[in-house]
């Protein structure tokens, strides 16, 4: 079969115009793959998640009986062992889990700023 000659400009035409919004949408508008935004919904999910539990991470650190040798512990130990010390601490173990979490332990240590922090935490008890 035979294309007549009058629809080929317009068949040109709608296939550069459909590549041209293509490009113009995944290079300006916006526009990403369905494997692109699966990969960004669980990197915010998981953001979202670690966020949500350094409360409770600090919570644990506030409640530990024995909170001023672990936190002598984590600031003995160098900057960059310190996310370690504190999941040895088991403060960035979630309630549920057998392990601790590396991103939840590196947020609550950054919410804590332990180098501010007392020896042990003041109560209303020993003001009066």
């Amino acid at each position: 079969m035979e294309t007549p000659e009058w629809l080929k400009p317009g068949i040109y035409g709608a296939v550069i115009g459909a590549a041209a919004i293509g490009i113009g949408g995944f290079t300006w508008g916006g526009w990403v793959t369905g494997g692109t935004a699966n990969d960004r919904a669980m990197a915010m999910a998981h953001d979202d998640v670690v966020a949500a539990m350094v409360p409770v991470c600090v919570d644990m650190a506030r409640t530990d009986p024995d909170r001023a040798a672990k936190l002598a512990t984590i600031r003995d130990a160098s900057t960059f062992r310190r996310r370690d010390a504190l999941m040895e601490a088991g403060w960035a173990t979630v309630p549920g889990a057998e392990a601790p979490d590396r991103d939840i332990a590196q947020a609550c240590l950054a919410s804590l700023d332990v180098d501010a922090l007392p020896e042990r935490p003041e109560t209303a008890a020993d003001e009066g």
